[in-house]
């Protein structure tokens, strides 16, 4: 393996291997399919739903940035969407595709790391992440950036759900100095609303708001401890 630093990606990938969980990590986590995981439901986020009901959100070409087992890009597929749906863990997108396969929907599921992804700039009208961005380290946060504005078109939308700090299912309220000095992102990072902000300072703001926890309904997923974001490309 390549260990020498030349580039700003040698750094970039040196990095990455002291925080980020591998591949095989993911693949476990998605093995039993039985565990009491929140997100393991097959609905749709609830913000992604009111997005679509108040026609903010309408058909168009999605890519969603960790699709894990496709609850998310199956809804949108059913409303007319195409989608490329994007996961590191090959188990999780065998779920996917399972479960776009029994309901009879098309979805374009890429087994990939986002930051090897090759889009070609202004190629969708829309960008979903439901729970990829708070497991980014801070140093891949400008590529993470880079990749979302490239790909978006002019007006384009970018939606996301992520932790809250000390969130009831994680959100380590660290600063980004910590993550290094601990060598961790302690589960996955919280954002507050002023940190989405001044993260996405160069989109126009739609809409930050809290999760609205969902129950006694199978068609929706809602729970405490998210936050929810919605921002257009200017």
């Amino acid at each position: 393996m390549q260990e020498n630093i030349y580039e700003l990606e040698d750094l970039f990938k040196m990095l990455d291997s002291l925080l980020r969980e591998p591949s095989h990590f993911w693949d476990d986590f998605y093995l039993n399919r039985e565990k009491n995981i929140p997100f393991f439901v097959n609905a749709p986020d609830e913000n992604l739903v009111s997005y679509f009901n108040n026609q903010i959100i309408t058909s168009g070409k999605v890519l969603e940035l960790g699709c894990g087992p496709g609850r998310n890009a199956i809804y949108f597929a059913e409303k007319g969407c195409f989608i490329d749906a994007v996961d590191l863990s090959s188990e999780s997108l065998k779920w996917a595709s399972e479960r776009a396969y029994e309901r009879n929907i098309s979805v374009n599921f890429i087994h990939k790391n986002i930051f090897e992804l090759d889009i070609e700039e202004n190629t969708y009208d829309i960008i979903y992440d439901s729970g990829c961005f708070h497991h980014i380290a801070p140093h891949r946060r400008m590529s993470y950036l880079h990749l979302v504005k490239r790909a978006l078109k002019p007006n384009g939308y970018f939606a996301m759900t992520s932790f809250i700090p000390n969130g009831k299912y994680g959100g380590a309220d660290i600063s980004d100095w910590e993550v290094y000095q601990h060598r961790s992102l302690k589960g996955g990072l919280g954002y507050s609303e002023e940190k989405l902000r001044a993260i996405f300072k160069d989109f126009k703001e739609i809409e930050i708001r809290k999760m609205k926890k969902v129950e006694g309904r199978s068609d929706m997923f809602g729970v405490d401890g998210l936050m929810t974001s919605l921002f257009q490309k200017i």
